[in-house]
């Protein structure tokens, strides 16, 4: 499938709001990233300059329609992205809501439909709303990125329990963590869970220091994945000694 790069790099890293273009491509080869997203409206401002940026950097480019309030701008955006990337893929964004940035489920589902049946491969940022996701798997989504919490928000994953019913309930289905990270602590605990990528960017390109907080999430990202391949022991309401009682010496 086409979204068999997700073992190889569970960090996609975004690119905006870096503080200079250097510390840009050292963040994401501290991360690790193998694919970097790039809002159209970042590259029309920057124009060539950061198109020659991207080509030295040797990453796969996700698109996305960052900004776009109706399926018609979002269509749009798709498509200009298309010609501009040479890419099928591109992050579905439809912002329904302008406090929260919180995706509209409607036209999300709608304009996931029309650039499913037009070619487009499309990652579609939502909720963690079951309804809404097997209504964008109908669509032909072939993936879902839930957020933890509002884009920019560094809240991590608010809805714990919404989280892991949409990991269960879509068992088969390559699931990313998109919005709202703020910490690496924050990203592990989306990798225990079971989500197979987490995709962010303020936490990276705000932090004091972007290149060693990337670094840190890579490390976070792959420690938690660890994690849950190695088995996380289960919650206990009461306390269980992990010392043997048998064998223990006995005083009188």
């Amino acid at each position: 499938m086409w979204y068999d790069f997700i073992p190889q790099t569970r960090f996609l890293l975004g690119t905006a709001g870096y503080p200079s273009p250097t510390i840009l491509q050292q963040a994401v080869e501290a991360a690790g990233s193998e694919v970097i997203t790039v809002s159209l409206r970042r590259e029309g401002a920057q124009g060539g300059v950061f198109r020659k940026l991207l080509t030295r950097m040797n990453r796969r480019v996700l698109p996305n329609t960052a900004g776009c309030h109706t399926v018609k701008e979002a269509v749009t955006t798709a498509h200009m992205a298309r010609e501009l990337f040479d890419t099928r893929w591109i992050k579905l964004e439809v912002i329904g809501h302008a406090d929260t940035l919180q995706p509209d489920p409607f036209a999300l589902v709608e304009a996931a439909r029309i650039l499913c049946a037009e070619g487009f491969q499309v990652f579609p940022y939502t909720t963690e709303d079951l309804i809404v996701g097997e209504k964008l798997l109908e669509a032909g989504c072939q993936l879902l990125m839930p957020w933890g919490a509002p884009i920019g928000s560094g809240q991590g994953l608010r809805n714990i329990e919404g989280l892991r019913a949409m990991r269960a309930w879509f068992s088969d289905v390559p699931l990313i963590i998109d919005a709202g990270i703020g910490s690496p602590a924050q990203a592990a605990q989306a990798m225990e869970l079971g989500f197979d990528a987490v995709l962010l960017n303020t936490a990276v390109a705000k932090a004091q220091n972007p290149v060693l907080m990337a670094g840190a999430f890579a490390a976070a990202i792959r420690a938690g994945h660890d994690a849950r391949c190695a088995g996380l022991m289960e919650l206990r309401d009461m306390a269980s000694a992990s010392t043997p009682v048998f064998g223990m010496a006995q005083f009188s």
